[in-house]
């Protein structure tokens, strides 16, 4: 019977990248995986997602890095932040969201 080798700590957050840019890809409604946008220059400006799947992503993000690189709730909250600042997709509906928000004051 074969061992399963562990994963380095590196390895882990390489792993985790690719895991949540798929899972970005799934609930923006792309049917995009890592490997088709590998080498692909601002990739992240061909795609969107509204500002209400964002917040479905970071919410499954932060419980996936809680889980799987076993973060507090506050340092995988900023770990998303982060994420979203280097890899994040487009908002196609910011404009409408930030104005809905506006009215609502």
């Amino acid at each position: 019977m074969e061992t399963k080798k562990r994963l380095s700590r590196e390895q882990k957050r390489e792993k985790s990248v690719v895991d949540l840019i798929n899972q970005m890809f799934i609930i923006a409604g792309h049917n995009v995986t890592y490997d088709d946008i590998l080498g692909v220059k601002d990739w992240f400006r061909e795609y969107t997602m509204t500002v209400e799947q964002s917040e479905e992503f970071k919410k499954w993000g932060k419980k996936y890095l809680m889980k799987e690189l076993r973060k507090t709730a506050k340092s995988a909250e900023r770990e998303m932040m982060w994420f979203n600042v280097q890899w994040g997709l487009t908002y196609s509906n910011w404009e409408d969201y930030h104005k809905s928000k506006e009215t609502k004051k």
